[in-house]
């Protein structure tokens, strides 16, 4: 009897340690969320944002996983220092009011362990919207200068910066924004 409750208690164990998802750390030095807008039909102005942090969970066996992810709107970065005060103003991402950008995702989509699409909350100048993010590119796997398993991934989605309260300019200064995401995560 004691042998077939041990049996049972090592099954179930084995059972949730194979249903559990590997926990990550986004690493700041290589996850950089970036955006593309064009500028009164004469360009297309790239920025991004220097400091993010956040959690990954994956289960690619299973298809789930979460995300939660903070970036640091201050840290807008474009090459030119007065355009990045402005931005920072309270005519763009007021960062005095709103310091923060989050992401917050528990409905990841996958394709034979393939990760292809995060879809989650976004909150940008005080407002959450849904958004759907398109993965292009996923791997995981050793970091050989970490040392550490790592996995990547780029994701893009577009947004209207009027849904969000951010209206400057619009329309001449194009509505919608393209967001491009490099993010890479080392396993705890």
């Amino acid at each position: 009897m004691k042998k077939s409750i041990l049996a049972g208690i090592i099954a179930c164990l084995e059972s949730f340690s194979a249903v559990a998802a590997d926990s990550y750390t986004v690493d700041p030095r290589h996850t950089f969320p970036g955006f593309e807008i064009n500028h009164l039909g004469f360009s297309i102005q790239r920025g991004r944002f220097d400091h993010t942090s956040g959690k990954v969970a994956l289960d690619s066996k299973t298809g789930t996983g979460k995300v939660d992810v903070v970036i640091d709107a201050a840290s807008i970065s474009t090459g030119l220092p007065e355009l990045e005060k402005h931005l920072r103003s309270d005519e763009f991402f007021d960062v005095a009011r709103y310091p923060k950008i989050t992401f917050s995702s528990g409905k990841l989509s996958f394709n034979n362990e393939q990760l292809v699409a995060v879809d989650g909350n976004l909150t940008l100048h005080g407002i959450t919207r849904p958004v759907h993010l398109t993965v292009d590119h996923f791997h995981c796997g050793m970091n050989l200068i970490a040392m550490k398993n790592t996995c990547g991934a780029n994701a893009v989605t577009t947004i209207k910066r009027t849904d969000f309260g951010v209206s400057k300019y619009a329309p001449a200064l194009a509505d919608e924004v393209k967001i491009i995401i490099q993010i890479e995560a080392l396993k705890d």
